[in-house]
């Protein structure tokens, strides 16, 4: 377990960046679930939500919880462009030597953290969480979902990022020169951004691990089903042919 950081190591050790958009039915448990296993670490850390320009309350609701507890927890106002460029700003203004992706959902127990870090994990720039093979759980999740996101991820693999079984899942770690290199490069602001900054990853010759995960479905979620997926499709497309035009690096 890492310990605490002293006054010579000003950055806190795990920075959690959770990006949202009209998130204020969901995100307060989170919140709560987060910070108070945060609290009982060993290291520092930092809570940054990154809001995607949202129209409901879901500003106001962390700066009332903001008020509410003593913990390093801080917004970020954006405008509303797409999940990849809030967790591009987050990941951008965090400050952690370890910056980890957190959906608002927290489909993934809080816990299960510690599996992408030191000393559970060593060696890896990139630690992604996985909801396919041996050691990984995954519930409430119906057959036409699982069977469009394996479809999607066929289609990802064969295009850009060959080998890695699930890059839709929004639980990743990055160390914070990997975090700096890629989300400075990356151009998606959709939810396809994670295969980009994957295939960035891979181009840059950074280490990258999946991670097996326990993962449960939750119906409210942002991804509106057949529309989301064929954006996501294009952006996939788009990688490729911005890479094939060298508008990468």
């Amino acid at each position: 377990m890492p310990t605490t950081r002293q006054a010579d190591h000003p950055n806190p050790f795990l920075s959690v960046v959770i990006p949202a958009y009209n998130e204020e039915h969901r995100l307060l448990p989170t919140l709560q679930k987060v910070t108070a296993y945060l609290a009982a670490q060993t290291y520092r850390s930092e809570v940054l939500v990154s809001d995607d320009g949202s129209s409901d309350g879901t500003v106001a609701l962390v700066r009332d919880f903001m008020a509410k507890i003593e913990a390093p927890l801080r917004v970020i106002e954006n405008k509303h462009r797409g999940k990849g460029s809030a967790v591009r700003a987050g990941m951008l203004a965090a400050t952690g030597e370890y910056r980890f992706m957190c959906d608002a959902d927290l489909s993934m127990p809080i816990e299960e953290v510690a599996l992408f870090l030191p000393p559970a994990l060593k060696g890896v720039d990139i630690a992604i969480g996985t909801r396919e093979g041996e050691g990984a759980r995954r519930f409430n999740e119906s057959l036409f979902t699982h069977l469009r996101g394996r479809a999607f991820n066929i289609v990802a693999q064969f295009l850009l990022v060959p080998g890695i079984n699930d890059t839709q899942c929004g639980f990743k770690c990055f160390t914070a020169a990997a975090a700096e290199s890629l989300f400075r490069e990356q151009r998606l602001d959709g939810f396809a951004f994670d295969v980009e900054v994957l295939f960035l990853a891979r181009r840059q010759g950074l280490r990258v691990q999946e991670v097996p995960i326990t993962w449960v479905h939750d119906t409210r979620t942002t991804v509106r089903s057949l529309r989301h997926s064929w954006h996501m499709l294009l952006d996939v497309l788009r990688v490729r042919w911005d890479a094939w035009r060298g508008r990468y690096g």
